[in-house]
C-alpha cells in the first residue's frame, strides 16, 4: 500500500494529538479493509500474509483511535458496525486515491495488475467462467482473480467482491450494471428414474414424483424458479445448496430437478421432462461498485467477462 507523503502523516497525527485522540496509523486501514472484505481474521491474515493475531491487534488499535467498535463478531463472521460502515467509505476513498497514484506512476504495460475478486453463483463459477481465466491471465499477467463461489447471494454492499455476477438485478444502488446473457432452466431427470414410472405427459403427471432442489432459505439467488412453482403440493426429497450436488443426485436416479440447460446439455444421465411445456428463462447480470469504474484491474476484468459472455450467449441459452 502506497504511503501518504511524510508531511501529510505529520499533519494528520498532529491533528489527532491536539484532539487528545490515540494516533490512527494509515497502515491499519489496510487491515481494516481486508477484514471488512473477508469477514474472518484467518482469511484477512492470509491475504495480508500475516498472522491472524496481527490483524486482530491492528483492528483493536484502530478501534481505540476511532473511539468505537468497528465490527460485531457473529456466527457468520465479522460484521461492520454503523461506525465501521462509515469508516469503510472513507477507507475505500483513501485506497482508491493511492491505487490511482500507483496506476499513474506504473508503466502502461503494468497498469492492469493486482487482485480482482469476482463473486458469482456456483453454476456460472464452475460451468462457465474457469475455461476463460487462462485467457484473461495471458492478456494481463499481473492480474490475479479470486473467484468467490458460495451458497448465498454475494453482497456488494458488504464489499465482499469487486465484481458480482447474479440473476438478482438490484433495483437501485451505486452500481454499474450490465447484462451478460440469458439462459434457460428446464426439468431434468435420469433415464433410469423415468423408466420406473409411466410417461410424463402433463403437469398433473408430476404430482407423485420425487424432486431435487435447493434448500429454500439457502438458495444462491431469489429469482431462481422452484419446483413448487410448477407443482404446488410438491416438496423436495433431496435438497442441497450446491447445484452440482443436485445434478449428481438426479443422475443417480434421485428424482426430477430444475437445472440450467447449459450445465446438462450433452451430458449422459440427463433427460428433459416436459421440455416443450416447462421452461424458465433467467438473465445473468454483472455489477460493480461505481467507485471502481476507474480501476484498471477491475475494468479489464469487467470488459473481458462481458465480451466472453456475449460471445458464448447463444451456446448458453439452449
Amino acid at each position: 500500500m502506497l504511503e501518504p507523503p511524510a508531511d501529510a502523516r505529520v499533519v494528520f497525527k498532529n491533528a489527532q494529538a491536539e484532539a487528545g485522540a490515540p494516533i490512527m496509523e494509515w497502515d491499519d486501514l489496510r487491515y481494516f479493509l481486508e477484514l471488512a472484505r473477508t469477514r474472518t481474521l484467518t482469511e484477512a491474515a492470509r491475504r495480508l500474509d500475516v498472522k491472524h493475531t496481527t490483524v486482530s491487534r491492528r483492528i483493536q488499535r484502530l478501534e481505540l483511535a476511532v473511539g468505537a467498535p468497528l465490527f460485531n463478531r457473529t456466527a457468520s463472521g465479522h460484521e461492520l458496525t454503523r461506525k465501521g460502515q462509515t469508516l469503510l467509505v472513507e477507507a475505500q476513498s483513501i485506497e482508491d486515491v493511492f491505487r490511482g497514484i500507483d496506476e499513474d506512476l506504473a508503466d502502461p504495460a503494468d497498469k492492469v495488475a493486482g487482485v480482482v475478486r469476482v463473486g458469482c453463483t456456483e453454476g456460472f463459477g464452475v460451468g462457465v467462467l474457469p475455461p476463460y481465466i487462462a485467457e484473461l491471465r495471458q492478456a494481463h499477467p499481473g492480474l490475479f482473480v479470486d473467484l468467490i463461489v458460495q451458497p448465498r447471494p454475494i453482497q456488494l454492499a458488504r464489499n465482499e467482491a469487486d465484481i458480482v455476477i447474479t440473476i438478482d438485478r438490484p433495483e437501485r444502488g451505486p452500481y454499474l450494471i450490465t447484462k451478460l446473457f440469458d439462459y434457460t432452466l428446464k426439468l431434468y431427470s435420469s433415464p433410469q428414474y423415468l423408466d420406473r414410472f409411466p410417461n410424463i405427459a402433463s403437469l398433473a403427471d408430476l404430482r407423485p414424483h420425487q424432486f431435487v432442489g435447493y434448500i429454500e432459505e439457502a438458495g444462491p439467488a431469489k429469482g431462481l424458479p422452484a419446483i413448487w412453482d410448477i407443482v404446488q403440493s410438491a416438496c423436495s426429497s433431496f435438497r442441497s445448496t450446491s447445484i452440482f450436488s443436485q445434478m449428481s443426485a438426479v443422475a443417480a436416479g434421485a428424482g426430477i430437478a430444475i437445472l440450467p440447460s447449459y450445465l446438462v446439455n450433452g451430458k449422459d444421465g440427463f433427460r428433459a421432462v416436459l421440455g416443450e411445456t416447462v421452461s424458465f428463462q433467467r438473465t445473468y447480470w454483472m455489477l460493480m461498485p461505481i467507485e471502481l469504474k476507474h480501476s484498471a484491474r477491475v475494468q479489464a476484468t469487467w470488459h473481458f467477462l462481458r465480451n466472453t459472455a456475449q460471445n458464448q450467449s447463444q451456446r448458453l441459452l439452449f
